[in-house]
């Protein structure tokens, strides 16, 4: 079995999830990426593993469920605070982010044979999830993250180091509004789904409540 390892933030309002706002108040933005987050962690709870480590920026809170390892994360940049996560691990393991409330079990349970290695891409044309049988921290460390190319550098990082690499479905990160509501329709079933629909319908109303006012006037 695998080892999975969680890339988190604690939710704090106004340091998560910016990119939502507007339409969304950074207390809600914030509101949506615990709800993303806390599927995330449900998925693998749910997916049989041989450890489950919750690196996390951030403190951590009643929030985190039993059978999480919980360590902090430390580096300068995404890409150092992933091999940091990776140096003491052995393998296999993969690396999943907290911006894909719609990953299944199915996603994360990897048959390893023939793959040396598991890339997930991000619509985005970033990655959403790194399995490395061997997880070398320098496979990762130095590959540019949040570019439209991340995705694509770190693949070719993998081939260049003769791996031999399984491709896993391509999923869309909850990054702007328009992200969050394919996402929640990819997802109905998900604690994210209902918080967006229940903050959906709060700004609807607000809006027919400011349409009311402006028709008075």
């Amino acid at each position: 079995m695998t080892t999975i390892v969680v890339m988190a933030k604690t939710p704090v309002t106004g340091q998560v999830k910016t990119r939502l706002c507007p339409p969304f108040t950074p207390l809600q933005a914030a509101q949506l990426a615990q709800e993303a987050l806390l599927d995330t962690l449900d998925t693998v709870l749910a997916t049989p593993a041989t450890r489950r480590v919750l690196a996390l920026a951030g403190s951590p809170g009643a929030w985190v469920p039993a059978g999480f390892e919980v360590v902090a994360q430390h580096g300068d940049g995404l890409d150092e605070r992933i091999a940091n996560a990776l140096a003491p691990l052995s393998g296999p393991v993969l690396v999943i982010g907290m911006d894909t409330p719609q990953l299944t079990v199915r996603h994360l349970t990897l048959p390893w044979a023939p793959y040396d290695a598991w890339f997930g891409p991000a619509a985005d044309g970033g990655f959403w999830g790194l399995g490395l049988r061997d997880p070398d921290p320098e496979l990762v460390r130095g590959v540019p993250m949040s570019c439209t190319d991340t995705g694509a550098i770190q693949l070719a990082r993998l081939r260049a180091a003769g791996l031999s690499v399984g491709i896993l479905p391509t999923l869309r990160d909850v990054d702007t509004a328009e992200d969050a509501e394919a996402v929640a329709a990819a997802a109905p079933g998900s604690r994210f789904a209902a918080r967006h629909s229940a903050l959906t319908a709060d700004l609807s109303a607000d809006v027919s409540a400011d349409l009311e006012v402006t028709s008075v006037g």
